[in-house]
């Protein structure tokens, strides 16, 4: 293990942070010589708009706490993003022109709002191809409502019109070609984190269709076929039991199923071609990443060559090929054209930073306490282990780690640790049954297989038994917690970010989105589900904690708030334990979005598990 923490500004792991990355790139589809890259050349990732032609980035917005999400309208002709204060994510949806000016409001006499969740655009807000319409999910105190906007030739936005109020968790939506249909998904039916999909007409607002796949199955929404008057919706069912494609007509109520029974794996949808003939998709398999292109027209489909690594939210380029951002342990994310027939990169479009070599990932398996495979990743220093451990696990819970440049993951292998990321139970792309074991219940069989994973490592001789860190952001975070009470004597110390640390606070606490999302994840509220709030919450187990805990936490965060992390501090000095809290004044996307912070953040971390190891 390096015994000197490495701060200068040339160390290896700083220079990772400071190399600037791709994050995300969309191209107009009407102006295709403009697009937008939100990126961090200056150190903050921010909204720029991208001279398809030339490869120039200009930046377009300069907000303190960064930005992440945005949009452009199919002319080229605006750039739109949610307008919220400090990364609170309760605001308005605002625009300003390409070529730069001031924010536009486009409803300005709504209050403000919570967006929908969003499956497959980043930000939220659908507008449609041919950019006569506009529609969103705005969640506050009363429900959701989902607003649809005119827009007329000269760019002009009309008069946000109510389509549907509810207080159950619904989607952002999506979009038919000319704005005719509009597609939410809707957890109803259910009182937990499934959906139907619900169709209506944008204009009269009448509700003509939905796609229920029954009590034990969900179904959503991706994006609707770009051809003009081809109402079919490209979506995900998990009927078959992983996540398959399907496309639904909301007019006729037609559906079809691809065969594709040679393609294993949980599938997820990426663009559809402008003639409507293909899509691109992807399966996941053991986290590992598959592209194909499956020709809608033939019902078969062909799989992409591409590199290793994970591309991260590819879509058809106005040549023909495909633009990917992709990303492996060692190369921050950069936008590369990739063949369409084979998947071979043609050019670098948009390079990201140069890096320091790092270490690669190699995939894991190993058995959790019940019996159930658990995979994850792990990646090693230099040297003979056993090592010091740090046991990451990744926000959501519906999500997956995949292969990706962690500037982090990198700075822990540069100071002598091994580092592990588990796909814990819960996580997607591993089958219904894996990602529906925690619902209702969290907090339990995801910290049975930390555990796992630890003795896995500790037999294997990758981890020295007395030397594990756990660590994650978000409901890693709150797993961080969670495990430190639930099984004190197996780790040295906790490094949680943007956590939760009592669920009946942060439902009280938090934005309309996510306490609807935890009346599904739990089966009720916290009144009907009291018990299981509380079981569920590290706080619960505050008087069992003995290692050390260093929390980074948002002043302005409303998925994770503030106050739980404040009573739990608190309860734990009260009780003698160690525990040091560094609070942020940004919103729960903050630590990702600027990279002086980030570097602070992880120096902050390097620090204190020099500390709890006495290398300082």
């Amino acid at each position: 293990m390096v015994t000197k923490l490495q701060v200068e500004s040339n160390a290896p792991w700083i220079q990772r942070y400071r190399a600037p990355s791709i994050m995300y790139t969309l191209i107009a589809r009407d102006a295709p010589n403009r697009g937008i890259a939100i990126t961090n050349p200056e150190g903050l990732y921010q909204v720029y708009a991208w001279d398809v032609t030339t490869g120039e980035l200009s930046r377009r917005t300069d907000r303190p706490e960064g930005l992440v999400v945005a949009s452009i309208s199919p002319d080229g002709r605006f750039i739109y993003y949610l307008d919220d204060q400090l990364g609170n994510e309760i605001g308005h949806y605002v625009r300003i022109p390409f070529e730069g000016g001031e924010p536009e409001d486009i409803a300005p006499d709504l209050p403000p709002y919570n967006p929908g969740f969003a499956f497959i655009t980043p930000i939220g807000l659908a507008i449609s191809r041919s950019g006569n319409r506009m529609a969103f999910t705005a969640g506050t105190e009363d429900g959701f409502r989902v607003y649809v906007l005119d827009i007329d030739e000269a760019g002009a936005v009309g008069e946000p019109r109510e389509i549907y109020h509810c207080e159950p968790l619904i989607s952002a939506p999506v979009l038919s070609h000319n704005g005719e249909l509009l597609v939410f998904a809707s957890t109803e039916r259910y009182k937990r984190p499934q959906f139907s999909l619900l169709a209506f007409d944008a204009v009269t607002g009448q509700q003509i269709g939905e796609l229920w796949e029954g009590d034990e199955y969900s179904v959503t929404h991706l994006f609707f076929s770009p051809v003009p008057g081809d109402m079919r919706v490209a979506g995900l069912t998990n009927r078959s039991g992983v996540e398959r494609l399907v496309l639904w007509n909301p007019l006729t109520d037609e559906r079809t199923d691809p065969l594709l029974k040679e393609i294993e794996g949980a599938m997820n949808a990426f663009d559809w071609s402008p003639d409507g003939s293909h899509i691109l998709f992807r399966t996941f398999n053991a986290a590992v990443q598959q592209m194909y292109i499956y020709n809608v027209n033939q019902d078969s489909a062909y799989k992409l060559n591409h590199p290793s690594g994970t591309n991260f939210s590819p879509y058809f380029g106005p040549d023909g090929d495909i633009h990917s951002h992709l990303a492996t342990a060692t190369l921050p994310i950069r936008l590369v054209v990739l063949d369409v027939e084979t998947g071979a990169v043609k050019e670098t479009l948009l390079k990201a930073g140069e890096v320091p070599k790092g270490r690669p990932w190699m995939s894991i398996n190993f058995t959790s306490t019940d019996g159930q495979d658990i995979q994850g990743w792990l990646a090693v220093p230099e040297g003979d282990g056993p090592f010091p451990l740090i046991l990451d696990t990744h926000g959501g819970p519906q999500a997956v780690q995949a292969e990706t440049f962690f500037p982090d993951a990198q700075a822990w292998l540069d100071h002598g640790f091994a580092w592990a990321s588990i796909n814990y139970r819960g996580s997607t792309t591993f089958g219904k049954d894996f990602e529906e074991q925690i619902w209702g219940n969290p907090g339990h069989l995801e910290v049975d297989d930390m555990v796992a994973a630890r003795e896995y490592l500790v037999k294997e001789g990758i981890a020295a038994p007395d030397k594990i860190f756990l660590t994650g952001w978000s409901y890693g975070g709150y797993l961080t917690l969670q495990a430190l009470g639930k099984f004190p004597d197996l780790w040295a110390g906790g490094l949680a970010g943007i956590a939760i640390a009592d669920w009946v606070m942060s439902y009280e606490d938090s934005a309309e989105s996510l306490k609807k999302y935890c009346v599904a994840f739990f089966g009720g509220t916290p009144e009907e589900k009291a018990d299981q709030y509380m079981k569920s919450s590290p706080i619960s187990y505050a008087e069992n904690v003995e290692a050390p805990i260093l929390i980074i936490q948002g002043r302005n965060d409303t998925r994770t708030p503030a106050r739980p992390i404040e009573v739990y501090e608190e309860k734990l000095k009260s009780l003698g334990k160690t525990i040091d809290v560094h609070w942020f004044d940004a919103g729960h996307m903050g630590p990702f979005a600027q990279v002086e912070q980030a570097i602070d953040h992880q120096e902050r971390m390097l620090s204190f598990a020099y500390q709890v190891l006495g290398e300082v």
